[in-house]
């Protein structure tokens, strides 16, 4: 396993804290740049990440598509420009697409971002009372047996592709992991729903992102998941939460309810030997005035979260 972070596409201080951790994979996400998927600009990443001594092993951004989950006008296109990304990453060695479903058009959802943790950190959380308040998405109305068609049609499209270009496809569960969210269903928020879109195509480069704290929030057994699904799990985002789908609190990572040390012997067990990242982590003190770090990606906790990982790979 390679114990990698999200870093933006252009070296900043993030970029100098992975080295001194002694990372040598990223993670990328593209905060602010256009068109990020053409040939050229991921080309220049890739060598840029180089020429710091990081090898990108990640892309997880994505382009429009909630026409495509949709099902509406325009989806072709923006399927040519999934196309285009995953051909681009396999000429360029990008081993990993993650991806997301039904997160379109919602995207990731939480009611609070500063709850109490220990020594007065503050984490996030989600309490599924606070959207049934809320009012109708403008995409309420869709019912789940469209969605699976439009999922179906994306898929028979992009994973010809990704296995012609030797890229791993990792679809991230819908966080919350919870259907219905402002009366729009969500399709990737339980192990029968992986097991369904698993079967939709029988082929190793359609796989998982296994968010750890997505699948602790689901019903069943975490430990047992990483067994289940472990010879098509392309990435982890390693975290833990305290609750369930509709109710949850993001923990520490050695202060949660999963057995961090069970799970990394269950991915050694399955041969998982793929890029590990921490994700959302509690915000330290003298964080508070950094307006440019999202919930749950601020630096501090990231360094303990990858001290904590890297001790218990060894």
């Amino acid at each position: 396993m390679d114990p990698t972070v999200m870093l933006p596409p252009r070296p900043d201080r993030r970029w100098t804290i992975a080295k001194q951790l002694g990372l040598d994979t990223a993670v990328v996400r593209f905060w602010g740049v256009d068109d990020w998927w053409e040939y050229d600009t991921l080309q220049r990443t890739v060598t840029r990440f180089a020429d710091h001594g990081l090898s990108l092993d990640v892309v997880e951004d994505r382009p429009p598509m909630e026409q495509t989950v949709l099902g509406k006008d325009g989806r072709d296109e923006e399927i040519a420009t999934v196309k285009t990304l995953i051909e681009n990453m396999g000429r360029l060695g990008i081993d990993t697409y993650c991806w997301v479903w039904t997160e379109n058009p919602l995207g990731v959802i939480r009611t609070s971002d500063s709850l109490p943790g220990r020594g007065d950190s503050q984490r996030i959380g989600y309490d599924h009372e606070w959207m049934e308040r809320a009012p109708d998405h403008e995409a309420a109305g869709i019912t789940e047996d469209e969605l699976w068609e439009n999922l179906e049609y994306f898929l028979d499209e992009v994973v010809p592709v990704a296995e012609e270009y030797g890229v791993n496809l990792a679809l991230h569960p819908d966080d919350p992991p919870t259907s219905p969210v402002r009366g729009v269903p969500r399709i990737v928020q339980s192990y029968d729903d992986y097991r369904r879109i698993l079967d939709l195509h029988d082929s190793e480069r359609h796989g998982v992102t296994f968010c750890q704290g997505n699948f602790s929030a689901m019903a069943g057994d975490t430990i047992e998941a990483i067994r289940e699904f472990g010879d098509r799990i392309h990435f982890v985002h390693f975290r833990d939460v305290e609750g369930d789908e509709r109710n949850f609190v993001e923990t520490w990572h050695d202060e949660g309810p999963t057995d961090m040390k069970a799970a990394i012997e269950a991915y050694q067990e399955v041969g998982f030997d793929g890029p590990i990242r921490p994700d959302h982590v509690p915000r330290m003190v003298g964080e508070q005035d950094r307006d440019d770090a999202m919930a749950g990606y601020t630096d501090m906790g990231r360094l303990f979260a990858i001290g904590y990982i890297k001790g218990l790979l060894e």
